[in-house]
């Protein structure tokens, strides 16, 4: 046999540093492939003896992608901890800057991060295998797919006063209004955005029916859904109960997220730093789940708007009512969060509330600690701080969207290889596949490990006595 290390740097189109395994038998096949996050985490220590009220500042950094998630996510923690539950109005505009959140990263990563493997194939050749590759096939698409993102961010520099990293919340409330004008100029952008949306689920659509030997084996398998979840099961990304179904899709747990601890351990391997989440009474591997818009979709009855309802029906429809356990359909379901989320704009700025001055609550009643929990665009987002009564902060627990993944995409990475890897002789396609398995689920590293520094990802071939042979340097 001749075996092969074979290195990616960096992996394309994802955000984070990690590396993968690759471990060939005697036979030539895939023995087992291992995905290794190897970035170390340290926002969770540095962050013990700031004050409650910095956290929505600090914790924003650990990523320029999802700030608007850990902002909110803190902001919650620290209205917890404060005692202070916010106005409604508050809680309208932080879901409205969350909703732009929600628009601009998962249209980014279906035309501008997934599109190139969809729209071009994963064959395609590297070099115009990117963004610039599909405004050359398609400039109408992509302007419009910019577009789409650039009213996301729109919506999260109006109501948040910065694209990246917003000074909006704080414990309590936030401390900014919404005037008629910035709401006005929001809605200006609503019907092109649901358009374009519409667009993309139609190439999502059409896409799937034309490829669906791969979709049926590329990383399928089963797994618990997970995440927040209002009346009736339906589909929530800013507050709500944590819902958990099953491998057969019937519910095992509902409850605050305030209680996490009580049904979700982690458990540790050595090749990683990154943690695996999983259900206790089910323990480790039985009770790993998904998160992020498959595992919403999965975990959800229904969906509050009319669109985005219709489309969710259909996906239930993709697999008899039974959980949609195909890695593929990641794509579908996040267009079906960004139909969600694009129709939620819209009915928030309908409240009569959302242009009210009743932004903030001063009447502190301090408790020791708070747990803020919000759906990202990648999964259930969790900020846990134990706090002095001054509020100086004592300790951090972050359980972050790709950390609930950690299992399935390395599951996915194993099984994309065994399945398009069938001998020594390795094409590019098959390692973009092995890539797209990470992909698909939109993994931000860095939010996940915490570190600082640059993002590689390396996959490495070994023989059956883990001896590296060879390496494959792409560029």
């Amino acid at each position: 046999m001749v075996a092969q290390k074979i290195t990616i740097e960096p992996v394309t189109r994802i955000e984070g540093h990690a590396k993968v395994t690759i471990r060939m038998n005697d036979a030539g096949k895939v023995d087992h492939a291992y995905l290794h996050v190897n970035e170390f985490r340290g926002f969770e220590k540095f962050c013990e003896g700031r004050m409650v009220f910095e956290m929505p500042l600090i914790t924003p950094r650990i990523c320029g992608i999802c700030p608007v998630s850990h902002h909110l996510a803190s902001a919650k923690a620290g209205d917890a901890i404060m005692g202070a539950k916010p106005p409604r109005p508050a809680a309208l505009l932080r879901e409205l800057m969350h909703m732009g959140q929600i628009v601009q990263s998962h249209g980014m990563h279906f035309f501008e991060l997934a599109g190139p493997d969809l729209l071009l194939g994963f064959d395609c050749d590297p070099a115009t295998r990117n963004v610039a590759g599909l405004l050359a096939a398609n400039a109408d698409l992509t302007v419009k797919a910019v577009m789409l993102r650039k009213w996301g961010q729109e919506i999260i520099h109006t109501v948040g006063g910065r694209r990246i990293h917003p000074v909006f919340a704080v414990p309590g409330g936030v401390n900014k209004a919404l005037s008629k004008e910035e709401r006005a100029s929001i809605l200006a952008g609503y019907d092109e955005s649901i358009k374009t949306i519409q667009l993309g689920l139609s190439i999502m659509k059409d896409w799937a029916e034309k490829n669906m030997e791969d979709i049926n084996k590329f990383a399928v398998f089963p797994t618990g859904y997970f995440g927040l979840v209002k009346d009736g099961n339906t589909l929530e990304l800013y507050d709500g109960m944590i819902r958990l179904i099953g491998r057969d899709g019937k519910e095992l747990e509902k409850f605050e997220p305030s209680h996490y601890l009580d049904y979700i351990a982690e458990h540790v391997e050595d090749w990683s730093y990154l943690k695996f989440p999983y259900y206790k009474k089910l323990g480790y591997p039985q009770g790993v789940y998904r998160v992020g818009p498959l595992g919403r979709c999965n975990n959800s009855d229904r969906i509050s708007t009319p669109l985005a309802n219709e489309e969710l029906k259909k996906f239930k429809a993709l697999n008899g009512g039974k959980p949609v356990e195909n890695t593929l359909y990641y794509h579908y379901a996040r267009l079906i969060e960004t139909l969600y989320a694009a129709e939620q704009v819209k009915i928030l700025l309908d409240d009569p509330d959302i242009l009210s001055t009743d932004i903030l609550n001063t009447c502190h009643n301090p408790q020791p600690e708070g747990v803020g929990v919000i759906e990202a665009p990648r999964g259930t987002l969790i900020h846990h701080y134990w706090a002095k009564e001054t509020g100086q902060i004592e300790k951090v627990n972050l359980i972050v969207s790709t950390g609930h993944n950690n299992w399935a995409m390395s599951e996915a990475v194993d099984s994309v290889a065994k399945t398009y890897i069938t001998s020594s002789d390795v094409t590019e396609g098959q390692l973009n596949r092995v890539e797209a398995a990470i992909r698909a689920h939109d993994p931000c590293l860095s939010c996940s490990t915490h570190a600082v520094g640059q993002m590689p990802i390396a996959l490495e071939f070994e023989d059956s006595d883990g001896k590296l042979i060879k390496t494959v340097t792409r560029n």
